[in-house]
């Protein structure tokens, strides 16, 4: 083929990109009938199709490489096609041409690969989404095996997200898992990052894969129990289950791991958080998938603008450097995508219509459009991608206004007004309606509940809660609304009770340990947590968790900060996650080589000479602490 003609196909495949619809159907009529083909491609098993070459070559670089290398395929009339049959071959085409195919699971394991060989990457692209979406529990071993074989990086890295985010589930479903081999096996459960509420899901993936082969794998116990943070189980647990598991109490090579963990479980005193801090293999928490961001607040007297995120995995807080420089409380708080935005409040002085913008990219302050009306008590809630702020106090009267922004257009738009004044209440979103619940209307506590539909762009009320609730939390959690505490006009509450849109009615739910009012409330790894708040004497820094399967409220570790009218978002994205998990663990270890240090050095200042033998031996402790903590910390925790 000369140059010219090279040519000609390179400015065709530009233009066919920018063709319409009407053009391609034009252009598949002319393949139909045969007109102006210039090339017949053939399959090995003898399928024949007519085709042009600058059609091929617009969608394709295989073809484009093809046929203007210079070689035989850029002249022959007849170009052999190897490895793909005709019936696939045929989709292809018919997709170059039209753009259009029928994916289903008869066909996408041939026409991926297919794909992938040809380098159609529009239709390789369709192929990666149409099996993304078919993931579940009982396929995604398989379909991540698949990926990997043919180089399919993007599947692959979704399949391996949602295998160590959804494992719990698949080890008990799927079939899959139970034929992985050792090496498999044992990679999952290493990892860091594999999403498990408890370690006893680790414990009883192990078990579950050895009865399914007992004779066969019986003896990679070991090897598999190494796998699991024995020193993150519970103390009856490990007793009753593990230690005494028949494939572990006769095997003399588990007994060291047995000792080290009993050892660990049994010297563990009120510092839970110690071993993470010397990485000790058997307890360091895996890396959470989701964490709860609290900003701001009033505490000891005045705002704050200080930051702290919720550990799940290590049942910690930690607190961040990255305080935005403008303190306020009342405030609300949601996150959209890669940013945490904080809507209104108050600090102290002002009332706030400002509204801030925190970017998890670049971890960094700026602030966005402001909203119409001065809003502190303000109620929030993110619906389709957009914010919606309700309600509140703008220093004079309270609100029954309410508006929503966009961050694409970085503007805030009003809605219908609410039918009652609200200012100290609290909005959540279920099914699609963004509910909120009780407040002050400037004279009582309110009942009162409705819903926004963004459909019908209208308020409906719906049946009142059984208590008056200011200074509410409120939170949509599995198919009912949560309201939480608060102030009934006399004194706070430690009460619930929960909506059940399908009936319109409230129902009693158990009390929480501590009274509260103007605490954050939100719902992370299937529990639903309250923060801190006011307990009508003190601010609190008391966290507690609600599982509404077991009707029961649990503590959590508290905060670092007392404080009240403070704001809770939930942060997820495991790439972001991993960040600020990593770094305030660091933190959390540098912190303690320093302190270690520092003993070190005064046991070297005021110790006598019978004692320097003492002193040495724990430097050369910390020393192999320190390399300890240092190879762990390159591994990224």
């Amino acid at each position: 083929m000369s140059l010219h003609t090279t040519n000609n196909i390179n400015n065709i495949s530009s233009l066919l990109r920018k063709y319409s619809p009407i053009t391609c159907d034009v252009l598949s009529e002319l393949r139909n009938s045969g007109e102006y083909c210039d090339v017949i491609l053939r399959t090995d098993d003898q399928h024949m199709f007519k085709v042009h070459r600058a059609i091929l070559c617009s969608c394709s670089s295989f073809f484009r490489a093809l046929f203007t290398n210079g070689m035989n395929e850029t002249t022959d009339h007849i170009v052999d096609i190897h490895d793909i049959n005709g019936d696939i071959m045929n989709l292809i085409i018919d997709y170059i041409y039209t753009r259009e195919i029928k994916l289903n699971e008869n066909n996408i394991y041939d026409i991926l690969p297919a794909t992938n060989q040809l380098q159609v990457l529009e239709l390789f692209s369709l192929c990666e989404n149409y099996l993304y979406e078919k993931l579940n529990s009982e396929n995604v071993l398989g379909i991540r095996e698949f990926a990997s074989f043919f180089y399919c990086k993007k599947l692959c890295e979704q399949a391996e997200l949602y295998l160590l985010t959804n494992f719990t589930d698949i080890s008990i479903k799927s079939e899959e898992f139970l034929e992985l081999n050792l090496e498999q096996i044992i990679d999952i459960l290493n990892s860091d990052e594999l999403n498990v509420k408890s370690e006893q899901a680790v414990f009883d993936a192990v078990i579950r894969w050895i009865d399914y082969k007992v004779d066969e794998r019986q003896k990679n116990i070991v090897d598999l129990l190494k796998c699991v943070r024995l020193g993150l189980l519970t103390t009856n647990f490990f007793i009753e289950k593990v230690k005494c598991h028949p494939y572990i109490i006769n095997n003399e090579a588990c007994k060291p791991l047995v000792i080290d963990t009993l050892k660990y479980l049994y010297e563990l005193d009120v510092d839970t958080y110690q071993e993470l801090l010397v990485q000790n293999p058997i307890a360091r928490p895996r890396i959470p998938h989701e964490i709860l961001f609290v900003c701001g607040g009033w505490s000891g007297g005045s705002p704050t603008s200080a930051i702290e995120l919720y550990d799940t995995r290590a049942d910690k807080w930690f607190q961040l450097p990255f305080n935005d420089q403008f303190p306020r409380a009342y405030h609300g708080i949601v996150t959209i995508n890669n940013s945490i935005y904080v809507i209104g409040g108050f600090d102290g002085m002002d009332y706030f219509n400002s509204c801030r913008v925190f970017d998890l990219k670049i971890l960094q302050w700026n602030e966005i459009a402001p909203m119409n009306v001065k809003r502190c008590y303000v109620s929030v809630a993110v619906l389709d991608g957009l914010i919606y702020a309700m309600g509140g106090f703008d220093g004079h009267s309270r609100q029954s206004t309410a508006e929503r922004y966009s961050p694409n257009s970085n503007q805030w738009l009003p809605i219908p007004p609410m039918h009652a004044l609200r200012s100290d209440a609290s909005a959540t979103v279920l099914q699609d309606r963004i509910y909120i619940c009780g407040g002050f209307n400037g004279q009582e506590c309110m009942n009162s509940a409705e819903y926004f539909d963004p459909k019908t762009n209208q308020w409906t009320m719906i049946a009142p809660m059984h208590n008056r609730r200011s200074g509410i939390g409120v939170i949509a959690y599995h198919n009912s609304i949560y309201a939480i505490g608060g102030f009934n006009g006399s004194t706070r509450m430690n009460s619930g009770e929960r909506y059940n849109p399908k009936t319109n009615t409230w129902m009693s739910i158990p009390d929480m340990y501590n009274p509260r009012s103007n605490f954050a409330i939100e719902v992370v790894d299937d529990y639903l947590f309250v923060i801190g708040g006011f307990n009508g004497v003190t601010t609190i820094f008391n966290v507690e968790c609600f599982d509404d399967l077991a009707e029961e409220w649990y503590d959590a570790a508290d905060m670092n900060i007392f404080r009240s009218a403070l704001s809770a978002c939930v942060l997820s994205g495991l790439d972001h996650i991993r960040n600020l998990i990593t770094f305030a663990r660091k933190q959390i270890i540098d912190e303690e080589k320093l302190k270690n240090s520092n003993i070190i050095n005064r046991n070297t200042t005021s110790s006598s000479s019978s004692s320097i033998i003492a002193v040495g031996t724990l430097s050369a402790a910390v020393g192999a602490l320190s390399s300890t903590i240092d190879n762990i910390t390159t591994n990224n925790l």
